[in-house]
């Protein structure tokens, strides 16, 4: 069924109105009066609805009931990312919304070949946050990952370490493996960090440790940058029972 996401005002009452980019997307799918869609109020709450009028520019929905959405994994997962060269940040976007993220965090490191100025960081956000808008609506999403950027590397650590199950990814980690971070099925909250391309410092490892980290290890090959947190996010969501 075809989904549509909308601010919680424009779904307070009993009817919505799909305009803009919304109905240029009904009018793509040739949707017309009496067809059923789905409104996404982007907070994990699905509106079931059918499609009363269509004029030009506008498609106007009746809703008729309101229920969560099925798709929101239980296990609460942010993933953070050092920046990286290229598109590589939206690749990691984009599958990590499909997959289930909550939220993304771009952070620099040592080691970040990419370093974004405060004037292009704010364009790339905005893209990046609509490339998981539109993730989010392919995939089936009730909610949309929030991406933002931490200011530093010790603010992404100082963050990432508040979770219940803070995971540091560092590529010279031998032995601790996720099936030892986790004696049993994670619940709540997961951050998941892992580096640029050239890697982690020891400095900046021990600076995660110290925070309370986890370190630990996704096996004995070296992985792309963003390779790395959608592994480690479908390991994670896997071992707490969401896929």
């Amino acid at each position: 069924m075809p989904r549509f996401f909308l601010s919680a005002e424009e779904l307070g009452g009993t009817f919505a109105v799909l305009t803009g980019e919304n109905a240029a997307h009904a009018k793509v799918l040739r949707l017309k009066s009496g067809d059923a869609v789905t409104l996404c109020d982007g907070h994990g709450m699905d509106f079931s609805g059918i499609i009363s009028d269509v004029s030009p520019g506008q498609f106007s929905v009746v809703i008729q009931k309101a229920t969560p959405s099925p798709s929101e994994a239980a296990l609460r997962c942010m993933v953070y990312m050092a920046y990286a060269k290229q598109d590589k940040f939206e690749h990691v976007v984009q599958k990590a919304t499909e997959l289930g993220a909550a939220e993304i965090v771009a952070f620099p490191s040592t080691r970040c070949v990419s370093r974004p100025d405060a004037k292009s960081l704010i364009k790339k956000l905005e893209r990046w946050q609509k490339i998981a808008a539109s993730a989010a609506e392919q995939s089936g999403r009730g909610c949309i990952p929030q991406v933002r950027a931490a200011a530093s590397y010790e603010s992404a650590v100082k963050q990432a370490a508040a979770a219940d199950y803070p995971l540091f990814f560092y590529e010279n980690e031998q032995t601790r493996t996720l099936h030892q971070v986790f004696e049993s099925a994670p619940t709540g909250t997961v951050s998941l960090m892992t580096g640029p391309e050239g890697g982690f410092t020891t400095e900046e490892v021990a600076l995660a440790q110290q925070a309370g980290m986890a370190i630990c290890s996704l096996g004995p090959r070296i992985l792309r940058c963003e390779t790395a947190p959608l592994c480690a996010l479908t390991a994670v969501m896997y071992a707490g029972g969401q896929i």
